[in-house]
């Protein structure tokens, strides 16, 4: 008798070899790799994407407000016999500031702290009143009650200081409130009127602003709210919470003042950081007129991507129009070349400054 072979003795082999699953896993590595490649590039991408978006934004927001403060600078006190006066400022700040004016860049530290390095700071004032920007004749003192002129713009809770009624040296404001009205007198303390003099309103609610970069942050702080002088002691250089930070990756603000240097006056022919200075011998008219003179303010914000790259990616700082008299330099900072940059730039003019007699 003739035995058949079993099937399973003649079927093939199946499966995979040691060789085949190799190349297989290899195939599946690279595969996964590119993928990830790919994926790691689309995330860098929208990151950066992004980062610049935001960049825009806090950029715009941070010129905008600029721009609006400044285009207030001087509302309220724009005289020549209030210009360039150095000014006491009530609780809580109980600071004498310098001198006053619309827009101070880079103003004493001991009124403005310094703020990150390479950038600059700025000073504004302005008021909020209804009196005449030239002030108001006073015409009587008799210890805190005041004679003006002209009563009827008079609030009380509104703020005012008295300056000579012409420019003169040694001239010093002091920044007090009404706090009673009976015509033709109002009653503030403090004031250091005297008969003849002008008094200023700034309304019920001046505006004494600092704008400083710190911490890679635009921050502003109120004097009328906070002593904006007091020193920095933060590790970081952001100083403390009298600065509120209003814009983030913020890291350069620079700034000039776009003077009028020619007799008679015709328009801005310079550009600089030069802040006006009582001059040698003494002459507080001049000392005015400098302010006069300067009728613009030129300014470049730098807003940062937040995305820092692995690869230096930005070979130069970026520039602006006023470049050649305040670079922007971003090199405090050792890895800057890797984040991207948007500069905003912008010319604000000193609108209430023309409304002033003319200076020769």
């Amino acid at each position: 008798m003739k035995s058949c072979p079993s099937p399973l003795a003649t079927r093939p082999g199946k499966g995979f070899t040691l060789v085949e699953v190799m190349v297989a896993m290899v195939i599946g590595m690279l595969g996964l790799i590119i993928m990830m490649q790919v994926f790691s590039e689309a995330e860098r991408q929208r990151r950066a994407t992004t980062g610049t978006g935001d960049a825009q934004s806090n950029g715009a927001m941070a010129l905008y407000t600029l721009q609006r403060d400044i285009r207030q600078g001087g509302y309220g006190f724009n005289s020549l016999s209030a210009l360039g006066c150095p000014v006491t400022l009530p609780a809580p700040a109980s600071r004498t500031l310098s001198q006053l004016a619309p827009v101070i860049i880079n103003p004493p530290t001991t009124d403005v702290p310094a703020g990150d390095a390479s950038s600059d700071t700025l000073l504004i004032s302005f008021g909020n009143g209804e009196g005449s920007p030239e002030g108001d004749m006073i015409t009587a003192v008799s210890g805190s009650l005041v004679a003006v002129q002209t009563i009827a713009n008079a609030r009380v809770g509104q703020w005012v200081a008295a300056a000579p009624p012409s420019p003169t040296i040694g001239c010093a404001l002091t920044l007090a409130q009404i706090t009673a009205i009976a015509a033709p007198n109002i009653t503030v303390t403090g004031s250091g009127a005297v008969d003849g003099n002008i008094l200023f309103n700034f309304g019920t609610n001046p505006r004494i602003l600092a704008y400083a970069i710190r911490a890679g942050n635009l921050t502003v702080c109120d004097y009328r709210t906070a002593d904006c002088g007091a020193a920095c002691t933060a590790a970081d250089g952001s100083c403390n919470a009298n600065w509120i930070p209003i814009a983030n990756n913020i890291v350069s603000l620079r700034a000039q003042y776009g003077r009028d240097t020619s007799s008679p006056m015709d328009g801005i022919d310079t550009w600089d950081q030069t802040t006006p200075a009582q001059p040698s011998p003494a002459n507080q008219e001049v000392f005015a007129c400098l302010w006069a003179r300067a009728s613009a303010l030129r300014i470049a914000v730098v807003a940062r991507n937040s995305q820092l790259e692995r690869d230096t990616i930005t070979a130069a700082a970026p520039t602006w129009a006023g470049s050649a008299g305040a670079a922007i330099n971003l090199s405090a900072r050792s890895n800057w070349q890797n984040y991207r940059y948007r500069v905003f730039e912008t010319v604000i003019p000193l609108r209430n400054l023309p409304w002033m007699a003319s200076c020769t």
